[in-house]
């Protein structure tokens, strides 16, 4: 493995610059068709230093070096904001990096993907430690068989799903059809995001991903970023295959990502930065902020710019709303036809709570979003509703005495109790 990090403060352009260098010098690179996989606006990583590094190490000496958006299910990006994300303009798009392509992840056109085979129910079951007892189509992305090599340059930080984010998370559910999608996001819900984010090690899901990657037979590298807190600058790169890139990566996210609080806070205020543009992705302020939540508290989504639930699964949403796991457990025979990665997500955002038939629904915490989306949808999809205009964040910190937390950029930093 390629690997420098920092355990305070952040590496050097230069420290950046050696370590590319020194991981794509080997001539087993020349003359091979790559693929980069990078993430979309939603994450933060410096991918303009990376995109260029990339450019300058292979584009002489390769046949050709092209970039896919891992988008997942979400939208596709212009060419304006490709532009913004691989830092470059109009012009250089042009000139420079004209032989670059790059392409967003189409996921909702069927002519998109291949098939890679399937992964038993069997085998699935013992991934799942019994909790699913189904087989799953392996599908992706068909460029990944139109090149010789694959390259993830994505972040590393705590994640619902799976516990860290990045490595083979790239291809699932980055590059992935619908259906290991739904069935790892399910998988990650029936845990629950409480238990599972921030994880070290080898989850469930992990190991899911893992098992669905190893069936696409182009050799991947991985190149796992681990970003400084309140930077966009690297405290580590690791460069090697993405089960052994990832794994490094993960063990210094999880020194630098998490948080950890004396006491649980009453109030919660999740300040949301606009690369989140929907509550879909703006959701992760509720996912890092959760544990530190005290019981029968409140956490506010604080985002005046959104006005949707999600761009891409909003139908859905409207069907069936924010409830806890329970409440679709004990109701399967109304809510088995829906995607499993629609309902994860409605179970990560109410978060932890009980359900029955007689009683009702409980749900840990109280959820409110203060937000561009009316009091009537919120009500509606089951959360609660504040005006946006009546909160003023800067007046919600330094009081954490009085049990009121102020998180001023949330998504990306877990908060857990000592």
């Amino acid at each position: 493995m390629h690997s420098v990090a920092v355990a305070n403060g952040t590496l050097s352009e230069e420290q950046v610059s050696t370590l590319v260098h020194k991981a794509l010098a080997d001539p087993k690179f020349d003359r091979k068709r790559i693929l980069v996989l990078i993430p979309d606006g939603t994450r933060t990583a410096p991918i303009p230093q990376m995109f260029r590094l990339l450019h300058k190490e292979l584009s002489k000496r390769v046949k050709s070096l092209d970039f896919l958006i891992a988008l997942g299910t979400h939208n596709p990006m212009s060419e304006e904001q490709i532009n913004r994300l691989v830092g470059v303009t109009t012009k250089e798009r042009e000139t420079t990096f004209k032989k670059v392509r790059i392409f967003n992840h189409l996921w909702n056109e069927p002519d998109t993907f291949i098939s890679c085979g399937v992964i038993s129910a069997l085998e699935i079951a013992e991934i799942s430690n019994g909790m699913l007892h189904q087989s799953v189509e392996v599908r992706i992305n068909k460029l990944v068989t139109e090149y010789d090599l694959i390259v993830v340059c994505g972040p590393v930080f705590p994640h619902e799903v799976v516990g860290f984010s990045g490595g083979n998370k790239y291809f699932f559910p980055g590059i992935s059809g619908s259906e290991v999608i739904n069935l790892s996001h399910w998988l990650g819900a029936l845990i629950t995001c409480y238990e599972i984010i921030g994880t070290p090690g080898i989850t469930p899901v992990r190991r899911l991903i893992n098992r669905a990657a190893s069936l696409i037979p182009t050799p991947k590298l991985c190149l796992a970023m681990v970003v400084a807190p309140k930077t966009n600058q690297l405290a580590g790169l690791y460069i090697d295959k993405p089960e052994e890139a990832w794994e490094a990566a993960s063990q210094l996210s999880a020194k630098l990502h998490i948080k950890y609080t004396d006491k649980p806070f009453k109030k919660v205020l999740s300040v949301m930065p606009e690369m989140y543009d929907d509550i879909w992705t703006a959701a992760k302020g509720m996912y890092k902020l959760e544990p530190v939540v005290a019981d029968a508290g409140e956490l506010i989504i604080y985002a005046p710019h959104i006005t949707e639930f999600s761009y891409t699964h909003g139908k859905i949403l409207a069907e069936v709303g924010y409830h806890v796991r329970d409440y679709f457990l004990k109701q399967w025979d109304k809510f088995q036809g829906y995607p499993g990665g629609v309902l994860a997500h409605s179970t990560h955002l109410k978060g932890m709570g009980t359900f029955d038939p007689q009683k009702g629904e409980q749900a840990r915490i109280r959820v409110t979003l203060a937000t561009g989306i009316s009091p009537e949808r919120c009500v509606a999809h089951n959360l609660n509703y504040c005006d946006p205009a009546t909160i003023g964040p800067a007046q919600w910190a330094n009081r954490e005495d009085e049990g009121i937390l102020l998180v001023p950029k949330a998504g990306e930093i877990l908060y857990r109790l000592k």
